[in-house]
């Protein structure tokens, strides 16, 4: 157990630092398009192009982010009214519906809209949309690797008091 929380936390320790640089990178293009735009009449269409696609990347990266930190979002109402095995059998079963989630729908489809973007390219930039999805399984493969770190730690919890996850 000791090795997976090492693991995890060196994994959001990087996270992080890409998340908080994405941001950075964010906060610096966002401010040159707007001197370009209101100060020299003159809109940068790949500082536009750079926003968008910084904002999905960074979106989906904090998704990850969250879901190894456990705080992602649930609707409490049912796993908050219950205590000991079947709270921590509905914990796990989460989890277990997460990962399948992430498989499925984002990496399996994330590589399959990747490859077929591939030939396409962004207006601006002129880089293959398929670099810009790839953000997509590479998300999927986080949220899979922290949705078993959280279901082998729930293996390991204790519900029978009211704190729990």
């Amino acid at each position: 157990m000791e090795g997976m929380h090492k693991a995890r936390a060196a994994i959001m320790r990087v996270l992080g630092v890409f998340i908080i640089c994405l941001f950075a990178a964010m906060t610096v293009i966002g401010a040159y398009q707007i001197i370009t735009r209101y100060f020299f009449n003159r809109p940068s269409t790949v500082s536009e192009e750079l926003l968008t696609y910084s904002f999905t990347w960074m979106a989906l990266l904090a998704s990850a982010y969250v879901f190894g930190k456990r705080d992602h979002m649930r609707m409490g109402f049912l796993a908050d009214k219950l205590l000991g095995a079947p709270k921590k059998y509905l914990e796990i079963a989460i989890d277990l519906l997460s990962f399948s989630f992430a498989g499925v729908v984002m990496v399996y489809g994330g590589i399959s809209i990747t490859k077929l973007t591939m030939i396409q390219t962004t207006a601006s930039l002129r880089v293959p949309m398929g670099y810009i999805y790839v953000i997509v399984p590479v998300t999927g493969i986080l949220i899979m690797v922290f949705s078993l770190m959280n279901a082998a730690d729930m293996m390991h919890t204790d519900f029978s008091e009211k704190e729990g996850a």
